[in-house]
């Protein structure tokens, strides 16, 4: 890889409504490219939380629980987090039950919504699943419930189920702030002014997306999986917004409030923020 002149650069980001409504701009050619050119992977969260694990792409999505292992290898990216305000991963049920001692799908044991789950619950057992097949597994009984994130967040209850647990609801009343669940991250390797230009260049993207909202949302239907497209805008403005475009204050304060509480409980290490 080459840092002058024009600069391929690796991204992953997730198939999902928000991801791809964020990245359109970039991968599209919409804007100014700073230099770079983009070569592409499109993967679930889980599968980019191992790429990182292995730091083999030099920008990616993870999972805000997974920083606290890559911290070696990533630093944050102050633009493209994925926050939620009073909304985020919840837990269904066929009816309203305790969950303690229950079996849970989960959509990844580096996930955020996994943490946050083993940070509300002291007793459980829990199988990995691929994020979209969570709802179909609870509604067959093959689990006890289901850890939800992206869009079955919204239509669960077309499944006929229940929520049991909201994970946002449970996270604002321990801390009263936003709840930070994926983060973007860039290599160290990377030289500085290369990276604050890609910063530039994330912000850019979610910029136009959130300027030109019906182009980027006709694009961010290819990752729709069925959803209606009041449904997908819906999603996608639920985590591309105000956070995402420039990380404030408070979200830095709940991040480090997530892996202090995740510390205290033996779940991670010592974790610091390294943010640009």
């Amino acid at each position: 890889m080459k840092f002058l002149g024009v600069m391929q650069i690796t991204i992953g980001h997730t198939p999902d409504a928000d991801d791809a409504f964020m990245f359109y701009a970039m991968t599209h050619g919409k804007i100014d490219m700073r230099g770079f050119t983009i070569h592409e992977f499109i993967e679930d969260i889980e599968k980019l939380n191992q790429r990182a694990f292995n730091c083999e792409l030099d920008v990616t999505a993870i999972s805000a629980h997974a920083y606290a292992f890559l911290q070696d290898c990533y630093r944050i990216l102050s633009a493209g987090s994925s926050v939620g305000v009073r909304y985020g991963p919840i837990v269904v049920s066929k009816t309203f039950e305790d969950l303690e001692g229950k079996h849970i799908a989960i959509p990844g044991r580096y996930t955020t919504a996994f943490l946050l789950l083993k940070l509300a619950l002291d007793e459980f057992s829990w199988v990995e699943m691929r994020f979209d097949r969570i709802m179909d597994a609870v509604v067959k009984g093959v689990v006890d419930a289901g850890l939800l994130i992206h869009e079955g967040q919204l239509t669960y209850r077309d499944m006929g189920l229940t929520c049991v647990l909201d994970l946002s609801e449970w996270w604002e009343e321990k801390t009263g702030l936003p709840l930070p669940l994926g983060l973007n991250a860039i290599k160290r390797s990377i030289p500085e002014k290369k990276a604050e230009e890609f910063l530039t260049l994330m912000k850019d993207s979610i910029k136009f997306a959130l300027n030109n909202v019906d182009e980027a949302l006709d694009y961010a239907m290819k990752y729709s999986r069925g959803t209606p497209r009041d449904l997908v805008k819906r999603f996608a403005l639920m985590y591309v917004n105000e956070y995402t475009y420039e990380m404030p204050d408070s979200i830095k304060e709940a991040l480090q409030q997530l892996f202090t509480m995740a510390r205290d409980k033996d779940l991670v290490g010592n974790v610091t923020l390294d943010i640009l």
